[in-house]
């Protein structure tokens, strides 16, 4: 009997362990090359503020977007991108359209309620504006063929 194609459905504890245990491991994947802590903690690299007006205006000035916005990185890392199993509720799958179409439109609507609509459209234009001069700018004569170094493992050719 082969269970080909088949999703495996489990409810004991061991498989929300190796859930976590897959997100944890695509998150370190997903961080690529990292820098040594030295460099983070540089204790000649911090820069107090000299007065408290100062430190007042270099804090955070939308706490309640930033708790919005970790809700929603959550509900979309856990919900969308780290699932590797259909979403079940109340043993009805759902469909990952669905899911896309419904946190797409609770992230837009959360982004009108919060008061940093212009502050992240504002972002989104510069970052669009930056990527646009780095490709117009950005010589591909020099790239080399990740292939032929060996980082990119492609499907062996076998006769």
């Amino acid at each position: 009997m082969t269970t080909y194609g088949t999703i495996p459905a489990s409810t004991l504890p061991s498989a929300n362990l190796e859930y976590l245990s897959r997100a944890k491991e695509r998150i370190k994947d997903g961080l690529g090359a990292r820098h040594p802590w030295k460099l983070m903690f540089n204790i000649h690299s911090l820069n107090c503020p000299r007065t408290f007006s100062e430190a007042i205006s270099s804090l955070l000035w939308h706490p309640i977007s930033l708790v919005v916005l970790i809700i929603m990185m959550a509900l979309w890392l856990f919900l969308y991108f780290l699932r590797d199993e259909p979403l079940a509720i109340f043993n009805r799958t759902i469909d990952d359209r669905v899911v896309l179409v419904v946190l797409g439109v609770s992230t837009f609507v959360f982004l009108l309620l919060t008061d940093a609509t212009s502050n992240i459209l504002v972002s989104v234009m510069i970052g669009a504006v930056v990527v646009l001069v780095h490709a117009s700018l950005r010589r591909t004569d020099d790239l080399y063929d990740e292939e032929s170094t060996g980082l990119v493992s492609g499907p062996s050719s076998s006769s």
